[in-house]
């Protein structure tokens, strides 16, 4: 039988953090796939909240296993979707259906707010990754392109 993995909403829909516990929980997770985030991680989380994005952390008793932040966007190509800043699990609990348990649940929520798509980009190097987003039924539709100004 599958271990389950609760998924706890650390902010509520205007990006407030209604669960500072679990956000706080959630740093070490999270900063395993963004490393470079400042020293107050707290800080600079509810500034990308007051953005609109949101957070969804998998849970295994008091502990964060997987961390989702996202946030829905209208454009002109896709129409309404949810688009996945961040997704990652635990190193050390991979392969254990975390993953699959925050896609799943990006996905229903998703569908609520009535997205026409669910997106995320993914860095090259991150094949797991990769393997992963296919086998949970992502394609690549397009390549993401970009310029850095810093």
């Amino acid at each position: 039988m599958a271990t389950e993995f609760p998924v706890v909403e650390v902010t509520d829909s205007d990006g407030s953090v209604v669960e500072p516990t679990w956000l706080a929980r959630a740093e070490p997770v999270h900063r395993q796939l963004r490393s470079g985030l400042p020293a107050d991680y707290a800080g600079r989380l509810r500034m990308v909240f007051a953005n609109g994005a949101r957070m969804s952390v998998a849970t295994e008793g008091e502990a964060v296993r997987g961390v989702a932040v996202w946030r829905v966007i209208e454009n002109t190509y896709e129409g309404r979707r949810l688009y996945v800043d961040d997704l990652v699990t635990d190193a050390t609990h991979r392969s254990r259906g975390i993953g699959k348990t925050l896609l799943g649940h990006l996905e229903r929520r998703a569908q609520e707010m009535q997205c026409d798509v669910l997106a995320l980009d993914s860095g090259t190097q991150r094949t797991e990754a990769h393997r992963f987003y296919f086998r949970e039924g992502l394609v690549i539709p397009a390549f993401s392109f970009r310029k850095n100004l810093k």
